[in-house]
Order: C-alpha cells, then structure tokens, then sequence
C-alpha cells in the first residue's frame, strides 16, 4: 500500500503515520473517497469537497484507488492478435517475469497518475489529503482499506448503470453499501446535457 501525501506530495506521509494525542483529532471524520480513472469518481471526490470536508474543517482526507493484482497476463498467438489469458504459474517462467514486471510497472504508474489527480483537485481547493494505492479486486480492497483506516464515511461515484448492467456487471459501490464497516455515500454522475 504507497500513500502519498497531497500537500508535500512525498511517499509515506499521512494514514498511518502516529497516534495524534489531541482529543479533537481523535473526535475528527477520517473520510475516504475512492477513486479510479472515471469522471465519476472525480465529481464523488469534488462534491465531498465542497460539501462535506467544507463542513468539517478538521476532517482527515484520505483518496483510495484500487489496483487489481497482476496474477494473469495474455501471449499472443495466431496471425488474427487473439491473446489467451494464462494464469501467472503457468509455464515459460523468463517470459512470465518479464511480462509480469512490465504489467505491474504499467499499472503502478497509472495508479499513481490517477491518485495525483485526485491530490491535485484537493490541492486546488486548498483541502491537505493522503493518497493511498490498494492492491486487489477494488470492492474487496476498498472494504478491508476503509476498515483499516477506522474511516468514518466512505465516498465513491456511480457510473449511473441501468438495474440490468449492474446486475450483470456487479456494482462496487453495491458491494460498498453492503459490506463496508462505516456510512458509504454514492454521489450521482453529473446529469447529462
């Protein structure tokens, strides 16, 4: 788990860090906002800026993106660019490590891209916040975050996704509202023009 401070913008300040002594520190809402590549998630982070953190100055502000696990990658075959999915212990171990550290290389830069821009939005509005990288399926990884930052309230977007796709496709912030040890709020997609 990388944290990222919004303020400094150096690795490993925030979450984690110490105890604070200070009663009203301990008294304070530790709101997460989860966030990944979509606009949604971004106008979640927004709007509990202006409308909670706003509210509640001495909030702590901690931003969560979920990366999935690099267990499975594709070799190319045929002539037609067909990729099979081959689980990582699967044979060719020189081709494996490489292609498996690349993968993992990609996907830790843009975790990193999409966490910065999300500090960047709460260093706009002037809001210090931390910035934590979890590793996993999001629904899963987000859940055991949130627990183990003792939060207070967990934000998440909606991508607006009819009864029949989300059932289909299954919904984080569904699974969010079920299992998360804390209140989750879904902020609405933007309506539309």
């Amino acid at each position: 788990m990388e944290q990222t401070d919004a303020v400094s913008g150096t690795p490993g300040a925030g979450v984690d860090g110490g105890e604070r002594t200070s009663r009203k520190a301990a008294t304070a809402l530790k709101l997460v906002a989860a966030v990944d590549s979509s606009e949604e998630s971004l106008h979640a982070l927004s709007w509990a800026l202006d409308n909670i953190v706003r509210c509640h100055p001495d909030a702590t502000l901690v931003v969560v993106h979920a990366q999935h696990a690099v267990d499975h990658f594709a070799y190319p075959v045929a002539a037609h660019g067909i990729n099979i999915l081959v689980p990582s212990h699967a044979s060719r171990p020189s081709c494996k490590s490489t292609a498996a550290e690349s993968m993992r290389k990609a996907q830790e830069e843009n975790s990193r891209r999409i966490v910065a821009r999300a500090l960047d939005i709460c260093k706009e509005r002037q809001v210090g916040a931390t910035g934590t990288v979890v590793e996993g399926d999001a629904k899963e990884a987000i859940c055991q975050a949130v627990e183990r930052m003792h939060a207070g309230l967990l934000v998440l977007g909606s991508r607006g996704l009819g009864r029949i796709k989300r059932a289909f496709l299954g919904s984080v912030s569904d699974y969010l509202i079920h299992h998360a040890c804390c209140p989750v709020l879904v902020v609405r997609p933007r309506p539309t023009k």
